[in-house]
């Protein structure tokens, strides 16, 4: 861990890496727009698109504040048995399950209300919880690499690890979303 705790030394560990994040979130607008006319032409997908980045973001930023306080404290080990790292991976997934179905049902009831419905119930659920699952897994994955990232290079994990795992899901978000929507409607 760095020994450095000034407000200089968290800028100088921190202010590249969110230039370089900066560059990866644009390419999340880059991904959306391709898929504008899909999302455009079905209201309810596109209602999806903001809760569903934000929503893997959460789950991925939880995961990573708790994977951060597990080095702090010295219980995170990064080996595949680790109990806590999975204890915690499982955690995520399990939101997700339980949080993306409600999502769906969200944004197909938002767009019922306002008469515009063009898709079955099933067929949101299944966009969401699809993508969302996906989704949760992949935060898992950002989340433990960019924890043990932070750890190799002796940089304070609660400085750059929530960064890198919100900007990688937003765009990440995006691309699964998009393919969730390709493969289900």
């Amino acid at each position: 861990m760095p020994e450095d705790w000034t407000i200089r030394g968290i800028i100088r560990a921190t202010f590249p890496l969110l230039v370089g994040l900066t560059l990866v979130e644009l390419a999340s607008g880059l991904v959306l727009d391709t898929g504008q006319a899909v999302l455009t032409t079905y209201p309810s997908l596109l209602t999806l698109v903001p809760v569903t980045i934000g929503m893997a973001g959460n789950l991925g930023s939880v995961l990573a504040s708790r994977l951060s306080t597990a080095l702090h404290l010295g219980t995170l080990s990064f080996d595949s048995r680790d109990d806590e790292l999975a204890g915690n991976a499982v955690a995520t997934v399990a939101l997700a399950l339980t949080l993306f179905p409600l999502v769906g049902a969200g944004a197909w009831a938002v767009q019922f209300a306002l008469g515009g419905l063009v898709l079955p119930l099933a067929t949101v659920l299944l966009v969401a919880t699809a993508s969302g699952v996906v989704l949760a897994v992949v935060a898992v994955g950002v989340a433990a690499a960019a924890t043990y990232a932070a750890y190799r290079f002796r940089l304070d994990p609660d400085d750059v690890v929530i960064p890198v795992v919100t900007n990688v899901c937003d765009v990440l978000g995006v691309v699964v979303l998009l393919l969730a929507v390709r493969v289900f409607v």
